[in-house]
């Protein structure tokens, strides 16, 4: 969009050029007024010839009567619109420069708000949301940079010893598998990333048909079968033959890959992790059990949080994006997402669709 700049202003665009037309307008009509005054009095009272200087008063008169009028009306705008309207365009421009610690204080308390104090309350809001955008694409830029850097160094450290010929054959498979994992961990950042930039920005549009969940939920557990077999995971799964629902099967496959990983990662071997379905009248819930380190109460307010991982010792185990990805992709399907744990207790994910959509 273009903006096109308005440098040049005419006469009436002066301040004090419009205001004193203002005032010579108000006069008028005041004078006139007053002369349709006169005209129905002299209906009813016999003037005498209105001598010259009685003229000169009463113009004189009405010239001051505005001027008071034109003192007060303008001191009332200024104080209750003008003022304020100042007050509102530098915080604005404050805003688009980047400061957003700007807050514009109501003049009335909350009992007697005005106009003016709602659009201020309104203002303070709008602040407060861009402060925590630009917060989240800071801290975005921050966690996407890191999570790059990170893989990036090990192929750059692991790359140049390959080329070392007399370098053992077990240490340079060593150092080959650790590039392609690193490579493969790479690949998933960037795939999430994308998955979820286009969630974020409805390029995804949901498709929605009917389909069996059961039968989705079961070919996800298979796929996992033997990340459990190898930690020595107690898998169970307590569902119903059929449930039958209408939503995009490809975006909720997406939630229940991430939440059963998440899972199996955060169980420690010989642990349990228990998926469990169950319908209602309108409504089918999902949930994901385990028996891992769990969570405190600071780390379930941010697990939703793009690149957030409250066990940093598992941090190599992941990318951060998981959980952001499934509520997104939980709120496209029109359900909710909802989380209980206790530190050294595990935790349990629990899923709510509607059956309808």
């Amino acid at each position: 969009m273009s903006h096109i700049p308005i440098k040049n202003y005419s006469r009436l665009d002066k301040p004090g050029y419009t205001m004193w037309l203002k005032y010579g307008l108000t006069y008028l009509i005041l004078l006139t007024l007053s002369f349709g005054q006169s005209i129905i009095l002299a209906q009813y009272v016999d003037f005498l010839p209105v001598p010259p200087e009685l003229i000169g008063k009463i113009a004189g008169f009405w010239a001051l009567i505005t001027a008071i009028f034109f003192f007060v009306t303008n001191r009332q705008k200024f104080h209750a619109y003008e003022k304020p309207m100042r007050k509102l365009s530098e915080a604005a421009k404050k805003v688009s420069k980047g400061d957003f610690s700007v807050y514009l204080e109501p003049a009335h308390n909350a009992d007697k708000l005005d106009y003016i104090d709602v659009m201020f309350e309104d203002f303070n809001k709008m602040v407060e949301e861009l402060g925590s955008i630009e917060t989240l694409k800071n801290n975005f830029i921050a966690g996407i940079s890191h999570k790059i850097s990170m893989p990036l160094s090990v192929i750059r450290s692991h790359a140049p010893m390959l080329k070392k010929e007399e370098l053992p054959p077990q240490l340079r498979d060593e150092y080959a598998e650790t590039i392609l994992a690193t490579s493969e961990n790479l690949t998933a950042l960037v795939t999430n990333i994308l998955k979820l930039n286009k969630l974020e920005n409805q390029e995804i549009l949901p498709i929605t048909e009917p389909f069996d969940l059961c039968r989705q939920l079961c070919d996800c557990a298979l796929i996992f079968e033997g990340a459990w077999e190898q930690k020595n995971i107690e898998f169970t799964a307590d569902m119903d033959d059929r449930a039958m629902i209408r939503a995009d099967e490809s975006i909720l496959e997406i939630v229940w890959h991430n939440l059963l990983s998440n899972a199996l990662k955060f169980t420690e071997p010989g642990g349990k992790v228990c998926l469990s379905q169950t319908s209602e009248e309108d409504s089918i819930m999902v949930s994901f059990s385990d028996t891992g380190c769990g969570m405190d109460r600071q780390t379930m307010k941010h697990i939703f949080d793009k690149f957030y991982q409250g066990n940093t010792s598992r941090s190599g185990e992941g990318n951060g994006l998981g959980l952001a990805l499934s509520l997104r992709a939980v709120e496209l399907a029109g359900g909710t997402i909802s989380v209980k744990s206790e530190p050294g207790k595990g935790s349990v994910f629990t899923v709510r669709l509607k059956t309808e959509q």
